[in-house]
């Protein structure tokens, strides 16, 4: 089952102007190890969600924890443009 690991404080904007919060999403696999992705829910809660592919693989939960609070703006700017398109 997926597990919210962070919310971002950063909020993203995409080309049209539209505004998204960013949350990191994470599941462990059968062989333990877990793969993270992130979701771009709509600031207005009007639009769709937009999610990524899987963004990351880390040995643990924690592992994934580290990665995601270590994600910078322009980061996620690159995962929403990767994830529009993708519509949860």
């Amino acid at each position: 089952m997926a597990e919210l690991i962070h919310e971002h404080s950063t909020t993203v904007k995409d080309d049209d102007g539209a505004i998204y919060g960013a949350e990191i999403w994470a599941e462990q696999r059968l062989d333990g190890t877990w793969e993270g992705w992130l979701e771009f829910r709509p600031a207005d809660d009007g639009g769709e969600v937009l999610r990524t592919q899987r963004e990351t693989s880390q040995p643990s939960r924690a592992a994934v924890e580290y990665w995601a609070t270590g994600l910078e703006p322009i980061y996620l700017d690159g995962a929403l443009a990767r994830a529009r398109g993708r519509l949860l």
